[in-house]
């Protein structure tokens, strides 16, 4: 029985290390699916199993579990910017400006909690500026527990081993203790403001309803027009679009009798039908245009055409506008809609083309087939991760997260350091990549599983290091301290903002709940948010703001720290 005797106590194994990683994950993951109210820690419980383990002194070498940190901590924010950098840009202009801003007033106030609650209970005059800076850290990881983000907590640890050095504090023991209450306090503060502005659920379910079918500026539109105004005769398809000013696309004509697919150079006669897509805000002006709407059965039609959903595999096809590819005049076929990340988009011209795009393409057989052999069109190319992209943006990340940025009055030179660097560096990749020639697609089960395994690596490293301390942390430290403070940083910020959300800008309580939980990057948050509500209203919201959320909860932990706790 030495064997298994080693397996459990040789901490210089490598079978020992690799056993209690996976123990610990499973672990994790196992208590993480138990659900209280449909509510449930998920993969973060993976922190708490690492905690006992470390205090019942399973470990291993200090060398291995920082890299295991460290590594962890890059695959997970690397993928993490390249699932948000395509939507990060656009979530800042008009549509979800109102909201973005609302959620880095969040942000704002959780840092003024934290510092506010440092000098109100934790500053002492009697301390050196070293301890006081070692509690301010300690509040850091407060914070990122009281707002979920564990991110956070791997940006600060980061900074705080560049300030303390050897002397860092555990800041995972602050965090540990804050999560619980801060993934209650999000969801109490969504009930207060509930309550407190006296929402009743079904009006806003209405208000939902009607603000969905009157955003109709990307909603692909389809009708049959006949050609009636006689400004039409002898026009071609591309001069009444260029008269109109409006985006359409004509994919079938109906001339004498006979079915054909338009190019722009195609002639208009009056009395010809149209099948037409469009925007959907732009189908009444077309309409008044052209001519009134007819029913036209176009499968019974003697053309032999087809109508073909065409996926975007092929790399040199990322990022260019459906404009350059000339669809209609080069390839004689029509690009009706685009299906992207779930939703059905107008085939904009300046719509740029992305890898995993789902194209309705319409034209005679042999040409769609020629446009599928272009685009790719082979789901098993998509199965298989780009590798190559992903570890050359790690790499120029950690080259750009090691340049040191000499800031007047700091006295030590400021880092993105580890988490940082990858992250910025993915968003650009995902956003600008295909620039580059540089094909940054995964597929969302793919992109998943990498974060999930670099999170669970890093949550079970930094519970197994914080284990030895924690016990005498909550016991006989300022553990219930770290939890009222945690809660007060959760709460405090997330009425403010809910009230002025609601009672000043008239937010929508759906739309709202997403707010709240984005703000927080918290999904157990959403999950309640989505079981309250019948429709996408809070997924949506917290998809407009969780990129730059996710941004400025790495990098502000990271600041506060490099800035203010500085030895």
């Amino acid at each position: 029985m030495d064997w298994l005797v080693q397996l459990f106590t040789s901490t210089d194994s490598v079978a020992h290390i690799i056993f209690l990683y996976a123990a610990v994950i499973c672990a994790g993951i196992g208590l993480g699916r138990i659900k209280v109210r449909g509510i449930s820690l998920g993969i973060t419980f993976v922190l708490f199993v690492g905690i006992l383990a470390g205090h019942l002194g399973f470990t291993g070498p200090s060398e291995v579990l920082n890299f295991m940190q460290d590594f962890g901590l890059i695959l997970f924010v690397y993928c993490i910017g390249l699932q948000v950098g395509p939507g990060f840009f656009s979530s800042l202009k008009s549509g979800g400006l109102r909201l973005n801003m609302l959620a880095c007033l969040i942000i704002a106030l959780n840092i003024v909690c934290t510092i506010g609650l440092f000098y109100l209970v934790f500053f002492d005059r009697s301390l050196t500026p070293g301890e006081n800076s070692s509690n301010l850290a300690m509040l850091v990881g407060v914070m990122c527990g009281a707002v979920t983000n564990t991110p956070g907590l791997g940006a600060a640890t980061e900074a705080v081993g560049q300030v303390f050095g050897a002397d860092a504090p555990v800041i995972a023991n602050g965090y540990a203790c804050a999560y619980p209450l801060g993934v209650m306090g999000i969801i109490l503060s969504m009930l207060l403001v509930r309550h407190i502005c006296r929402i009743n659920l079904g009006r806003e379910q209405k208000q939902i309803e009607q603000e969905q079918t009157s955003n109709t500026h990307v909603m692909p539109h389809r009708m049959t027009l006949r050609a009636v105004n006689p400004s039409l005769e002898q026009k071609t398809i591309y001069q009444v679009r260029q008269f109109l000013g409006r985006d359409f696309v004509c994919s079938r004509i109906l001339q004498s009798g006979h079915v054909s697919i338009p190019t722009r150079d195609t002639v208009i006669h009056l009395g010809d039908k149209l099948y037409m897509t469009c925007a959907e805000d732009d189908a009444e002006a077309i309409t008044a245009f052209i001519g009134p709407e007819e029913q036209v059965q176009w499968d019974e039609q003697d053309v032999p055409f087809a109508s073909k959903q065409i996926l975007v595999t092929q790399p040199r096809m990322n990022g260019k506008t459906f404009g350059s590819m000339h669809f209609s005049s080069v390839y004689g076929v029509n690009v009706t809609r685009i299906r992207r990340g779930g939703m059905n988009l107008f085939a904009d011209p300046h719509l740029r083309i992305q890898l995993g795009d789902k194209l309705m393409v319409v034209g005679p057989e042999d040409a769609v087939d020629r446009v599928a052999s272009l685009m790719g069109n082979s789901v098993k190319s998509l199965d298989v991760p780009n590798l190559a992209a992903i570890f050359v943006g790690i790499l120029v990340g950690l080259i750009f997260g090691s340049i040191p940025i000499a800031i007047p009055g700091i006295p030590m030179p400021v880092k993105l350091g580890l988490a940082g660097g990858p992250l910025i560096v993915a968003i650009l990749v995902g956003r600008y990549g295909y620039k580059a020639k540089l094909v940054a697609y995964t597929t969302t089960s793919a992109n998943f599983m990498l974060r999930e395994v670099g999170l669970a690596l890093f949550l079970a490293s930094v519970g197994i290091k914080a284990g030895a301390t924690f016990v005498d942390t909550l016991v006989q430290g300022d553990g219930l301290t770290y939890v009222w403070c945690g809660f007060l940083i959760t709460v405090i910020p997330l009425l403010i903002v809910g009230l002025v959300a609601r009672l000043k800008y008239h937010i929508n309580y759906f739309t709202l709940m997403g707010l709240m939980a984005g703000g927080t990057t918290d999904p157990p948050a959403l999950a309640f948010a989505n079981q309250s509500a019948d429709n996408d209203a809070a997924s949506v919201s917290y998809s407009t703001v969780y990129p730059l959320t996710m941004f400025l909860r790495i990098l502000t932990s990271q600041i506060i720290i490099l800035f203010l706790c500085t030895a």
